[in-house]
């Protein structure tokens, strides 16, 4: 049996070299503790958010994401974050808030499909 459509390996091929940041750019560690910092919001998140008026400073943002950290070191998958007078149902894993509730919405008490809360 013969193969046409098979061609020989190139011959070896330089060590690649890692690229280093340009001068004054940021460090590869702390890009990733910034990224690990951060909290996404899902699209319907981000809707509830939008259609409630709710906006997050960056103290409520930095909280949040402490929350969320607390929530990991517990191994929590799906936690509910209270935040003042603000709730978030939280994927821990992706760190992702998968719904946001305010004030008046707030007292109607129920969460479901979660394993933890945390308050901050």
């Amino acid at each position: 049996m013969q193969v046409s459509h098979v061609r020989p390996l190139p011959g070896p091929q330089p060590p690649v070299q890692p690229k280093r940041p340009a001068a004054g750019g940021p460090r590869f560690g702390d890009v990733l503790a910034r990224t690990l910092e951060e909290v996404r919001f899902s699209q319907h998140a981000a809707e509830r958010l939008r259609a409630r008026g709710i906006q997050l400073g960056p103290d409520e943002a930095r909280r949040l994401a402490a929350g969320v950290e607390r929530a990991a070191a517990k191994g929590a998958r799906d936690s509910l974050i209270l935040l003042g007078d603000l709730a978030f149902i939280v994927s821990v894993k992706n760190r992702t808030v998968v719904t946001a509730v305010d004030g008046p919405r707030l007292r109607e008490g129920v969460f479901t499909n979660i394993d933890s809360a945390v308050l901050v």
